[in-house]
């Protein structure tokens, strides 16, 4: 992406906003953007160039590793690059579209966006100066420094940054065996061969099902399009598991979106749409949690906490779920109260269209390493992002193990910190930089709206412009839409900057 491009999509923008009867200075006031220029087009190339002069840069000499160079990884290169003097900084990576715009897989499975519209190639984004490996590191050795990869090559590194993301994990259902683990982008084939051809089953999870989910979608439509009154409607079903993923909000934007489109196509009388969450609320935030069952209310979502997928049968169409629920026990005299007895059966429920949110698990490689824990993910200090063992090592992104964090919004916060404490490290000081947690979730409710659900650890709304962040508003679809692209693929990943 360059500055073209940024300018074409801040024209379509533009045209977007006079049909509202208002110009970029207005939405950006009325959106408490005024300080954001990078996001609305304000800063331009020469504006980041003379900031990046203005850099104080620190004198350390050390070798970086950098392994993985999706956004988390490439983002952390390109701000270290920014930030040293003398930067000697390899990233090993395999996946040539790596950087790929993992947000867009939602907009690209409505029909709103192609699939070429998301994809972009890692080598276009690696910072000059920067070395890269094309392959991937299957061992770690923290003891002696040194990762190697599936080729036997030896890296060395006096620090290592882990950004390797986590693995989707298909395998794990029932009647999916053969599907194996996928990434976001890359090679995916065997997944989606296990999940074969006009099944009904989805994933927005990796960019080919996002493509996929739009083309089965449009099938499923046309079918309750012709639903007559008084016939079974076309059953639409949504799932969330039982394990920490990418963006908490996507499994409840595609059933938004498929709403949306069901209504502009005449067809939502003859759909029924339900959501499956392994959880037991909405959303973590419980203003958010009120508001998004506020929504689903609105809109006529039937939805079943507790319910976690282990199974899909393609031929019949059958999803097996793992249904959980707590029973009065017996009365305990020493305790002076009921027992609290767990229970749980298999459900199944029969379906036309379903969207699946895999299992979201840490790479092998990382899990049964030495810097992996008992849950798989990176242990860090949750607000220096340093390793809780080996000072020389940090994670950024979906692998490290904080609350909340598997978001690009997190990784815009984390990239900055992890940056300032590795050269502060470095330097033998006392690391200055704490992460608070920060996560943003552009929750997508209409084709037009967006809910922008800010939160930390306090598990409080903690939005950054003065606005109601539980009402869902036109100005956070354009800025979904049109500026958090360019944030990503120029602000963070070109400048290190955004």
């Amino acid at each position: 992406m360059d500055y073209k491009y940024l300018n074409k999509m801040l024209s379509e923008m533009d045209k977007d906003l006079s049909s509202k009867g208002m110009n970029r200075r207005d939405a950006m006031k009325l959106a408490g953007l005024s300080s954001a220029g990078l996001f609305m087009g304000t800063t331009n190339a020469s504006a980041m160039e003379k900031e990046q002069l203005e850099l104080v840069k620190s004198g350390v000499d050390a070798k970086i590793v950098i392994v993985g160079g999706g956004l988390a990884g490439m983002s952390t290169a390109t701000r270290l690059t920014n930030h040293l003097e003398n930067p000697d900084i390899t990233v090993i990576e395999p996946e040539e579209l790596s950087v790929s715009y993992q947000p867009g897989q939602t907009l690209v499975a409505a029909g709103i966006w192609d699939i070429d519209d998301i994809k972009f190639k890692r080598d276009d984004y690696v910072p000059d100066g920067v070395k890269i490996i094309k392959d991937k590191v299957i061992d770690f050795n923290p003891t002696n420094n040194e990762v190697t990869t599936a080729k036997g090559q030896v890296v060395t590194y006096d620090y290592l940054i882990v950004a390797t993301g986590l693995q989707l994990d298909f395998e794990r259902l029932e009647g999916l065996e053969h599907a194996g683990r996928a990434y976001s982008s890359g090679d995916n084939t065997r997944l989606h061969k296990a999940i074969g051809e006009d099944t009904g089953i989805c994933s927005i999870y990796t960019a080919e099902g996002a493509e996929k989910t739009w083309t089965e979608m449009q099938k499923y439509i046309e079918l309750a399009k012709n639903v007559k009154e008084g016939e079974k409607k076309v059953q639409f079903l949504f799932t969330h598991p039982s394990t920490p993923i990418k963006c908490g909000g996507a499994p409840k934007k595609i059933m938004y979106l498929a709403n949306a489109r069901l209504k502009e196509a005449g067809a939502r009388d003859g759909a029924e749409l339900s959501f499956y969450p392994n959880g037991g609320a909405m959303f973590g935030v419980p203003e958010y949690h009120d508001a998004i069952v506020g929504q689903f209310k609105r809109e006529n979502f039937k939805w079943h906490y507790r319910h976690n997928l282990v199974a899909i049968d393609k031929e019949k169409k059958i999803a097996s779920f793992d249904a959980k629920w707590q029973e009065k026990g017996p009365y305990d005299p020493i305790m002076r109260d009921f027992e609290v007895i767990s229970k749980h059966e298999r459900v199944n429920v029969p379906y036309d269209f379903i969207h699946i949110t895999p299992d979201a698990v840490a790479p092998r490689e990382v899990a049964e390493s030495d810097i992996g824990s008992a849950k798989g993910w990176v242990p860090v200090n949750k607000e220096t992002l340093q390793h809780v063992k080996f000072d020389n090592v940090f994670a950024i992104g979906d692998i490290a193990q904080v609350p909340m964090g598997k978001t690009g919004g997190s990784i815009r916060k984390q990239y900055k910190i992890l940056v300032d404490n590795l050269i502060a490290q470095m330097e033998g000081k006392a690391l200055p930089a704490k992460y608070a947690g920060y996560t943003v979730c552009p929750l997508i409710t209409d084709i037009g709206t967006v809910m922008l659900a800010e939160f930390d650890w306090t598990v409080k709304p903690t939005p950054l412009v003065p606005l109601d962040p539980t009402v869902e508003r036109w100005i956070w679809w354009l800025m979904k839409v049109y500026a958090l692209k360019p944030m990503t693929m120029i602000g963070m990943l070109k400048t290190g900057q955004a």
